[in-house]
């Protein structure tokens, strides 16, 4: 018979992913037989959460077409190797690992025991904390990609959105590889950003923001969107994107007004209103060297998680809510098993 596990599970998402979360009496763990020569089944000790944990499995009949349920939430994990694929000779059991599941799973990091690729596992480095390396792997992947190799050194860099989890993670990145960087938050959010390195903080809610971006010219090598408001901001960018410059759209809402300002940021030529520069919406790769230099950063104190708060396993619902206040400074920690 299967072993039994702990987890959370859901079946649905209707009103609310957090509001249908369960602790089934009996849920087995994956099977040993069901990993393929290139997985990792880990046990969890610590996860982190991201607004898409709740977002895909709102998205209804393409949620159950992406994820088979019950399923458990989560992909961000700090945890021990408990079983490795035959192809797999780089990893212990037992031995500390942080990583990513690459995607929603049925598996996923609020159950457990979860599954990862081997290219979103990699070797907890010395002396870094298991919550702090849980909650690195998502938001930090996503920061490095949307900053690597997009710009080179005394460049500047906006980042709309720098008190979430991506933002704070793409501040510190931006200035260790020696760019200046410009953020928008809420002023009550603006110390905390000025503390990881950014250079300037622009106060949404006190001006307008694109009225801001426009006074300073074109001198942004790089933006990054962690919001996806205000709406006409890429529209806009024209004014404070260099040419050659790129807008990356990291975040945004799942709304139909949200989805239909994104696809006509892809398709409205600017002679029609939209923008010129360079458009992408990014899409994290897996690879285990990124998971590496973020370790090491984090390891050398370069890199630190910024955590809102941390949740015991009970009170996951909990911790799904305040995630979807949108206020949270940096990352929400649960604590799924014992150090």
């Amino acid at each position: 018979m299967p072993e039994n596990m702990k987890a959370w599970v859901y079946d649905g998402a209707a009103g609310g992913l957090e509001k249908n979360l369960y602790q089934p009496a009996v849920y087995h763990k994956p099977l040993t037989a069901s990993l393929s020569n290139q997985q990792v089944m880990v046990e969890v000790i610590s996860m982190a959460l991201n607004p898409a944990d709740y977002k895909i499995p709102e998205l209804g009949l393409i949620a159950k077409a992406m994820v088979s349920t019950p399923a458990s939430p989560g992909m961000d994990f700090c945890g021990r190797v408990a079983e490795t694929g035959r192809a797999i000779d780089s990893l212990q059991i037992g031995e500390l690992v942080f990583g990513y599941t690459g995607g929603p799973v049925k598996f996923g990091t609020l159950g457990q025991f979860c599954i990862a690729p081997k290219d979103c596992c990699v070797p907890l480095p010395a002396g870094v904390d298991v919550d702090d390396a849980a909650a690195l792997p998502g938001a930090g992947l996503t920061a490095y990609q949307s900053i690597k190799g997009n710009v080179k050194e005394g460049d500047k860099i906006f980042i709309n959105g720098g008190s979430g989890g991506v933002g704070t993670f793409a501040i510190q990145i931006g200035k260790i590889l020696g760019c200046h960087v410009t953020v928008s938050c809420s002023g009550a959010n603006a110390e905390l950003c000025k503390s990881i390195g950014a250079d300037e903080v622009i106060d949404y809610k006190s001006v307008d923001l694109i009225e801001e971006l426009k006074k300073k010219g074109e001198v942004f090598s790089l933006i990054i969107d962690n919001v996806g408001t205000p709406a006409g901001l890429y529209k806009a960018s024209n004014a404070f994107l260099l040419p050659k410059g790129k807008y990356v759209q990291v975040g945004a809402d799942t709304s139909l007004s949200a989805t239909a300002n994104i696809m006509g940021n892809f398709m409205t030529p600017r002679f029609f209103g939209g923008g010129s520069r360079k458009y992408e919406f990014l899409s994290i790769k897996p690879s285990y060297e990124d998971f590496l230099q973020l370790g090491k950063w984090m390891r050398d104190g370069k890199l630190k998680a910024v955590i809102d708060s941390k949740f015991e396993y009970e009170d996951a619902r909990k911790a799904f809510e305040k995630l979807r206040t949108g206020r949270a400074k940096g990352k929400i920690i649960i604590h799924v098993g014992k150090k």
